[in-house]
């Protein structure tokens, strides 16, 4: 099962927009277009399904609260909507449908702290409707509408599925500083580590047999990436009071190598290692975003080649979307217009635009051109069109 549709309105750039959406997707757009407010609209209802970890209140609140996500070209329509549609494949009939409505409230008369309150949540199996609210209950008491019948078990049995499948959504966008020095960076993290901190930990935790199996295969594809790596394997220092490490051996003019652990790794290898482990990991929807950062540019055009096996081999569903500004990722001819979404800002908030229904890129692209090639001229900011920046004037 993969996300084939998804509606945004109100939702943080997006005024209102709407795509199709296959099992690799790559967004294009100029900075602060909405890639990442793209990408975490699913992750915001990842956050939601998630029973253990709030609900919905966690999630907006988690976000600054509900004036922080609302697009500010929204004007005096109160609420933020999401719609995704779930199918086996782009085309193919929705299996579930969830929408979700949200405005602010008040949690009782006279409190003036704001709380999330749904304006409807309805899902769709099939064609029949499963849920819609408000109901008659939440008519009966308001603040039942401050939880959504997908956070909670009791109330989920009939779309079960799709809760699952929202929880399982993963996300990193790995910082290698974050990794090499986690008990530098205080505090209680965030909700899921996107970013990196437990990395460590996340592959101590993993049971023996497929993490050895998962940093062979990395091992295998980091030789071919960087130069003189020979072993990568996974050890505890129980000097440091039992703490995870990577360790990897590099050849040189010793016999036997000289070995160097995560704090000695170059940006580009503990990212490549995380993205790699992203790939192996699970089978649920992946997001990633500028997967090309740190990376040698022909190391860059091969993730594509490796995203399409991901999707389509072995069996598996699992769906991959990346936010990119780079040339050398979209470059691959295998690439089509209907897997680039492409984000233009404007005063009204951004437009969402698949590539396939854009009349000149789809010249471009049939007259030779890879996908790359037409779309990132068309995602540059126009303010520099013949223009330098004007830092020193």
């Amino acid at each position: 099962m993969i996300i084939s549709y998804i509606r945004l309105k109100n939702w943080r750039n997006f005024q209102a927009g709407e795509v199709a959406l296959g099992k690799r997707v790559f967004l294009a757009g100029a900075n602060a277009s909405g890639k990442s407010n793209f990408l975490d609209a699913i992750r915001f209802l990842r956050d939601i399904a998630k029973s253990q970890g709030g609900g919905l209140q966690e999630a907006v609140s988690s976000r600054g609260g509900l004036k922080k996500i609302r697009c500010l070209a929204a004007r005096r329509y109160p609420a933020v909507e999401i719609e995704v549609h779930f199918a086996e494949d782009r085309g193919q009939p929705s299996l579930y449908e969830y929408e979700i409505g949200i405005r602010k409230g008040r949690s009782q008369k006279g409190n003036r702290n704001p709380i999330a309150l749904l304006s409807y949540e309805k899902v769709w199996k099939g064609e029949e409707c499963i849920l819609e609210r408000p109901d008659n209950q939440d008519k009966e008491d308001p603040l039942l509408l401050s939880q959504t019948h997908l956070e909670q078990m009791n109330q989920n049995a009939k779309f079960r599925e799709l809760a699952d499948f929202l929880q399982s959504v993963l996300y990193l966008h790995l910082v290698p500083q974050l990794v090499r020095h986690p008990r530098e960076f205080s505090g209680p993290g965030i909700a899921g580590d996107p970013f990196g901190r437990s990395f460590l930990e996340r592959i101590s935790q993993t049971p023996e047999r497929p993490k050895r199996a998962r940093l062979k295969k990395i091992e295998n594809a980091l030789r071919k990436a960087v130069p003189n790596l020979k072993q990568l394997t996974h050890v505890i220092d129980d000097k440091e009071g039992g703490v995870p490490h990577l360790e990897a051996v590099y050849e040189h003019w010793r016999g036997h190598g000289a070995k160097q652990r995560e704090m000695d790794f170059s940006d580009g290898t503990l990212r490549l290692i995380g993205l790699f482990w992203s790939l192996l990991e699970g089978e649920s929807v992946l997001l990633m975003e500028e997967p090309e950062l740190s990376l040698n540019a022909e190391i860059v055009k091969k993730l594509p080649a490796l995203f399409h096996r991901l999707v389509n081999l072995g069996g598996t569903q699992r769906q991959i979307m990346v936010s990119t500004h780079s040339w050398e990722l979209l470059s691959e001819k295998g690439i089509g217009e209907e897997e680039v979404v492409l984000l233009i800002p404007g005063e009204e908030g951004t437009e969402i635009r698949e590539a396939s229904k854009m009349t000149t890129l789809k010249a471009l692209v049939e007259g030779g051109m890879s996908v790359g090639e037409a779309v990132l001229p068309m995602a540059n900011p126009r303010s520099l069109a013949g223009e330098q920046l004007d830092l020193f004037r």
